[in-house]
């Protein structure tokens, strides 16, 4: 079964991020990911919206997978490698994408949020219990690398972002709106369609005038995700310390309460 499901809306592809339960980001659905986004975009689209959810966007990188590839760097360099890759075929896409956010979106999920070019987010209807997005690496021991430190800063400023960073927050969703993290707050139902009725309003101004714009305003993005602004191999690095292999086996312990 397949990790993306593709729907058509005209001009507008939506692909939907399908991989139960919480859409976490291993090899086969970073892979298939990226597959979509090209055969969407030479199929003619328009326009894309990103979807995952309910409840949960993306829980960001499959950790529990991860920690399983032990001492195989290769592999686990390999997995990191199509998850920075898909966020590169989104910050250079040649047409637009909206992150339609059916609910939390943490670290890889907020990441692949911040690549796109506008962020619906979901109300979560349990007002104490808000849908959050945040890059929470610290908190597992890990150092964002800086491009993607790049790209909090050019949405959120460069003083919230360090506060942001430095202490791992993940935002409610409200918090996030006010910060400029995400772009709207819309009731979970409505995220996906209000995701393509911005990209329709976008799409009835002047095409390559539009297209032209937006890539000389991405380019910021594009050169963030280059690998010198990435060096995962210190990230992969920071990843077998002692401490941060501890935290990541705490972190998956609690998950599975």
């Amino acid at each position: 079964m397949s990790c993306i499901e593709t729907i058509r809306h005209g001009d507008i592809v939506e692909l939907k991020l399908a991989r139960a339960p919480v859409n976490a980001l291993n090899p086969t659905l970073c892979a298939e990911l990226r597959g979509a986004l090209d055969a969407a975009v030479d199929a003619g689209a328009h326009g894309l919206v990103l979807s995952g959810g309910p409840k949960v966007f993306s829980a960001g990188l499959d950790v529990p997978y991860l920690l399983s590839l032990a001492d195989d760097r290769h592999a686990l360099m390999t997995a990191w490698e199509l998850f920075f890759d898909c966020a590169m075929a989104l910050a250079a896409c040649p047409v637009p994408v909206v992150a339609a956010l059916g609910g939390h979106a943490p670290a890889g999920g907020c990441v692949l949020a911040l690549c796109c070019d506008y962020r619906v987010m979901a109300r979560s209807e349990e007002v104490d219990r808000p849908f959050r997005i945040g890059l929470n690496e610290t908190q597992v021991g890990l150092v964002a690398p800086e491009g993607i430190q790049r790209l909090l800063r050019r949405v959120v400023g460069p003083y919230r972002a360090e506060r942001l960073l430095v202490s791992g927050d993940m935002l409610g969703a409200e918090q996030a709106l006010l910060v400029g993290l995400v772009d709207e707050l819309v009731e979970i139902d409505d995220v996906a369609l209000r995701a393509r009725t911005w990209l329709e309003q976008l799409l009835a101004l002047p095409r390559q005038a539009v297209l032209q714009t937006r890539a000389i305003a991405r380019a910021d993005m594009v050169e963030a995700l280059q690998p010198h602004n990435i060096q995962l191999d210190r990230f992969i690095d920071a990843w077998y310390a002692p401490g941060t292999q501890g935290a990541l086996r705490a972190l998956v312990a609690k998950l599975g309460k």
